[in-house]
């Protein structure tokens, strides 16, 4: 048995060797002074660099030194956090290659790992990378994107994370670890002031309440002013204004027993997303209409263009309170956790849909919703000589209610109307209500149909659940080999609901009513030429235009998934310094509904992803090299696709459709301590990206049907090369203490561009700006620390060359109402710290 064993460890240390490495993305992992956490026998490594410090990480549901863990993974710790002055993921995940976090939306974010994202904002549909806090899942409505507080790292887990994370990770994992009470007193404190108007605070204090008792609070608000104003009305946009709250107890009721109870609060109130229209109208005149259609040519540079919101009620709200009950046990042959947690949101985005003040395009799209979740879980662990295994249970349920709407004016159906042409089937000038509104002016009829708002909506109910049985084991075949098998199977339950009221247009209503009685629709054939009844003008100024299937019908659907995602790994350990691993992994996120389409339901994704990997540390040498390379195929990846209308006078629709892709990836990272004083630190990802089988929306034929571009064979849009390069170096004894400076680097390629690219706001057509322009980020920093460790101050910029970008075009009303508008970067921001331990 023994040499069968010498001649298999051969056999895979051979293959794992010759297996193509290259290239990739981690950030710095050398200077994290927080992990403290011991190693077992197994994975501790005697010699490794006392310069080259040691993470420990939980990213297999154990307590493991990161680069004995057989995963591709960036950790990003609160030492990478306080270099860049980040308040959130969304303002680093440059310095992450192959994790973009979009903000736009603050209160609905969208992530994006090694080229996979679910961009939907419906209760219907789950993230395909899977936020945890703590190892508790995160909805992408309640707290994916929350104010940084007391966070200890947050581990980017690449590739599906299926079976030990669960469902929703498809495309990774996203782990975000807190601080826990120790046993001493302690707090510290910190201030930043900034250019428009910045002031961020934050405050942590730990307190021993006997030798079995501790309680850590911590508290965090992030303001600012804002750094655009909209030139018509001066309000201040892009503003921050956001605090939350953290408060963990502990308490060792036995020397075997422990437990963590935890509450966290998180409150946004922020305004209306930014929304830079591009077309050229007049700000006196608000009556007058985009130019139709939209002319590329004629664009403003979105940077130096006039902004206005004309959404009044415009903002991004967010109420957030979760609670976790955790209890540890520990047994002879084991340990047992029950993690125990409830979380309730409330949530409200409201904004400009054109990014004009024309009354002519007026068009407000929003959410609005409200949630709660429950969560049980149960684990068992244990390890010995041969084994190290984690089994356990879950149950996840979800309660969640949506409201979608949009809200018009009646000025923006006759824009509609004209654009399309379908007023030419009523009235001769091609408007319905300016034209009647004329008719009732030249009799002197006190009657206006102009500017009276109406708006749609659709209400959405789910509730949810997911059961799982999970269980993992890795086997030590000898001192250097192990093989991982781990399976998870989960069963997923959703029952949801749609309910489309009538639009809603009170106004408007009461006007058609009056004229009603006074006899004046009998007119209506007179004043069309017989085009239309006065039934039928009605119906048109009276019927949805939007939301308009299933109107006034509660439709309901339930549906059920199985799922099995297990996970093979082999690492090898080829010195005490250098593993090579490869892993075969499937990944699963839930079936789902489209909010706003009644009915409609789309199967749930699956992932296959086969991985091979080296982690080396070089002690003489002071460095440290991991790298992978990775293939996937994934199926009915569920995409935010914008539709056309081919009926009515409707705006296009953002619907949920399923594509097939397939990706191929190198990652590397690599990190260096020349001399003591100096750390540097590259990481870098390569991905090519393909549709399998896609068919996208690309516009209206010539006869009002959808037309679809089948990019099958073609780039999904990922850029191909992301990286990101930093350094930092210290010198001690200066004024009674020590300056560290932090310099930080990141770029993001261009996007890859394929045929419904330009329709759906990817890239553009020749115009005043880039769209498609690569990504580039330098921030630097200063600190002087006391040598006491209990003062502090530095100096920070982020974005120092004020580097900023279109990352994306909103076109849901380009097609009808030709009023396009642009997503920015922010500016370049800068301020000081100060700060204060005891």
């Amino acid at each position: 048995m023994l040499i069968r064993k010498r001649r298999l460890a051969s056999w895979i240390a051979c293959a794992l060797w010759a297996a193509p490495l290259a290239a990739a993305a981690q950030p710095d992992t050398a200077q994290d002074a927080t992990a403290q956490a011991s190693q077992s026998p197994q994975q501790a490594s005697a010699t490794r660099s006392s310069k080259l410090e040691q993470i420990t990480v939980t990213a297999q549901s154990r307590t493991q030194e990161m680069q004995d863990v057989p995963i591709a993974m960036s950790i990003v710790t609160s030492k990478q956090i306080d270099a860049v002055a980040a308040t959130d993921l969304s303002r680093m995940s440059l310095f992450v290659p192959g994790l973009v976090v979009d903000d736009t939306d603050a209160t609905q974010p969208t992530y994006r790992l090694r080229g996979i994202e679910t961009d939907d904002f419906g209760i219907g549909t789950d993230s395909a990378v899977g936020v945890y806090i703590n190892g508790v899942y995160q909805t992408r409505s309640g707290g994916s994107l929350m104010a940084f507080n007391d966070v200890a790292r947050v581990e980017v887990l690449k590739g599906p994370q299926g079976t030990l994370f669960g469902r929703n990770t498809a495309a990774g994992a996203i782990s975000i670890i807190t601080n826990e009470p120790t046993n001493k007193f302690e707090g510290d404190a910190r201030l930043r002031l900034g250019n428009y108007g910045k002031r961020y605070g934050d405050a942590r204090i730990n307190l021993p309440l006997n030798k079995d008792m501790a309680l850590r609070l911590s508290v965090v608000d992030n303001q600012s002013n804002g750094w655009l104003k909209d030139a018509a009305t001066g309000q201040h946009y892009g503003k921050d204004d956001e605090w939350g709250l953290r408060a963990v107890y502990r308490w060792d009721i036995t020397p075997d027993t422990q437990v963590h109870l935890s509450y966290d609060h998180d409150r946004v109130r922020q305004p209306s997303r930014i929304d830079m229209g591009l077309v050229p109208v007049s700000s006196a005149n608000l009556q007058q209409r985009a130019p139709f259609p939209a002319n590329p040519a004629t664009f403003y540079n979105p940077f130096h263009a006039p902004f206005y919101d004309s959404a009044t009620d415009g903002r991004e709200e967010r109420n957030y309170n979760d609670a976790t009950l955790a209890v540890d046990h520990n047994f002879s042959w084991g340990s047992f956790t029950s993690t125990t947690n409830f979380t309730s949101y409330s949530m409200s985005h409201i904004d400009n849909g054109t990014g004009l003040q024309q009354v002519t395009e007026y068009l407000n799209t929003g959410v609005i919703g409200m949630g709660h979740t429950w969560y049980q879980e149960f684990k068992f662990s244990g390890n010995n000589d041969l084994l190290d295994w984690v089994a356990g249970a879950s149950y996840y349920q979800e309660h969640a209610d949506q409201t979608s709407l949009a809200r018009v004016n009646t000025d923006t159906f006759d824009t509609l109307a004209v654009n399309t042409g379908i007023g030419k089937q009523y009235t001769p000038t091609g408007t319905i209500f300016g034209y009647f509104n004329s008719a009732l002016e030249s009799f002197g009829l006190p009657y206006n149909l102009l500017g009276d708002r109406w708006t749609e909506t659709i209400y959405n109910t789910g509730r949810f659940s997911a059961t799982a049985v999970y269980g993992d084991t890795i086997w030590h075949l000898n001192d250097k080999l192990n093989l991982t098998v781990g399976l998870r199977l989960t069963h997923d339950v959703k029952d949801f609901s749609w309910f489309t009221p009538p639009r809603s247009a009170p106004q408007l209503d009461a006007t058609l009513a009056q004229m009603q009685a006074a006899g004046l629709l009998n007119l209506v054939p007179l004043l069309t030429g017989g085009k239309v009844t006065a039934q039928q003008l009605l119906n048109i100024l009276t019927q949805n235009q939007i939301f308009s299937t299933a109107v006034n019908q509660l439709v309901t659907r339930r549906a059920n998934w199985n799922d099995a995602s297990p996970r093979f790994v082999l690492d090898y350990k080829f010195t005490p310094e250098v593993m090579g691993y490869a892993s075969l992994a499937k990944g699963y996120k839930a079936g789902g509904f489209d909010g706003t389409e009644p009915g409609a339901e789309f199967a749930p994704e699956k992932v296959w992803n086969f991985e091979t990997g080296v982690k080396s540390t070089f002690p003489d040498q002071n460095l440290l090299v991991n790298a992978s390379a990775y293939y996937y195929r994934y199926t009915n990846r569920q995409t935010l696709t914008l539709i056309p209308s081919s009926q009515g006078l409707s705006v296009p629709e953002y619907q949920v459709s399923n594509t097939n892709q397939a990706a191929k990836g190198l990652d590397l990272q690599v990190e260096w301590v020349p001399i003591g004083n100096l750390r540097l630190a590259f990481n870098g990802g390569y991905i090519d990206s393909t549709y399998l089988h896609a068919d996208v929306p690309i516009g209206l034929s010539g006869a009002g049907q959808i037309e679809y571009a089948n990019v099958s064979g073609q780039p999904v849009d990922e850029p191909k090369v992301s990286y990101s390069l930093s350094g930092s170096y210290s010198w001690h004894d200066i004024a009674n203490g020590s300056i560290t400076l932090n310099a930080n680097y990141g770029f993001r390629g261009p996007l890859r561009c394929n045929d419904a690219s330009v329709f759906q706001g990817k890239c553009s057509l020749p115009t005043n700006f880039n769209l498609n322009a690569p990504q580039k980020r330098t921030d630097f920093r200063i600190d002087w620390t006391a040598n006491s460790g209990r003062w502090g101050v530095g100096l920070f910029v982020n974005n120092a060359f004020n580097q900023r970008y279109v990352i994306g075009l909103g076109t849901v009303s380009q097609s009808v109402l030709g009023t396009p508008y642009a997503y920015i970067t922010r500016p370049r921001m800068y301020g000081a710290e100060f700060r204060v331990k005891f």
